[in-house]
């Protein structure tokens, strides 16, 4: 439980933690109450969007993965990536290259041969361009505007000034939920069928 308030800062119920680990609200209490026995900054927030969360000021120690826990997450980044789920490639690069070297040599070792033996089949999604992946990116994670020029299935091709909210992944298709900037409305579109994409630079 510890983990899981340290890998989150918001608030989150007892509820949602009883869902989490499958155990009944009272056990949950229990256990919170040997964390902040244990001189754990645990809070408890009123209203809307609180419940309990760990201290603002409270820093996280250095995090620790064992060989089969980073040979999980790196074998899974690959999958995505080769299965061209997800658009935000270059920063599961970054993810999976800080996972590798926060690794010592013997575990780096043992991530190999585990790697090797975890095997991923899907069907891959769309192919789309590399550029337009990286420009949703940057434009997903720092909420800025973004210019696509899209082809309907029609083969219409129009152009959209957009603001991505969600990335929806399918089995072969990613979509991008969108708000339509020009015509104020919520729109979705198959990130496949952008051809151009481009964003606005913040004001």
């Amino acid at each position: 439980m510890a983990e899981a308030l340290r890998a989150r800062r918001t608030g989150v119920t007892a509820e949602q933690l009883a869902d989490r680990f499958g155990v009944a609200p009272r056990t949950i209490y229990r256990d919170l109450d040997a964390l902040r026995a244990a001189d754990l900054p645990l809070q408890a927030e009123r209203g809307r969007g609180g419940g309990f969360a760990l201290d603002r000021s409270y820093s996280l120690p250095p995090v620790n993965f064992t060989a089969r826990e980073a040979a999980l997450l790196v074998v899974l980044g690959k999958w995505m990536e080769e299965m061209r789920l997800v658009p935000l490639t270059v920063t599961l690069h970054s993810a999976v290259d800080k996972v590798r070297a926060a690794l010592p040599t013997a575990s780096q070792r043992e991530l190999q041969r585990l790697a090797e033996r975890l095997q991923f089949v899907g069907v891959p999604a769309h192919a789309s361009k590399t550029e337009v992946r990286k420009a949703v990116e940057r434009a997903f994670f720092d909420d800025l505007p973004l210019r696509i020029t899209y082809m309907s299935p029609s083969y219409v091709i129009t152009k959209r000034r957009v603001r991505v909210r969600a990335i929806v992944m399918e089995r072969s298709e990613t979509r991008l939920n969108c708000d339509d900037l020009d015509i104020n409305e919520s729109r979705q579109f198959r990130l496949d069928r952008v051809a151009e994409a481009t964003v606005e630079k913040p004001a």
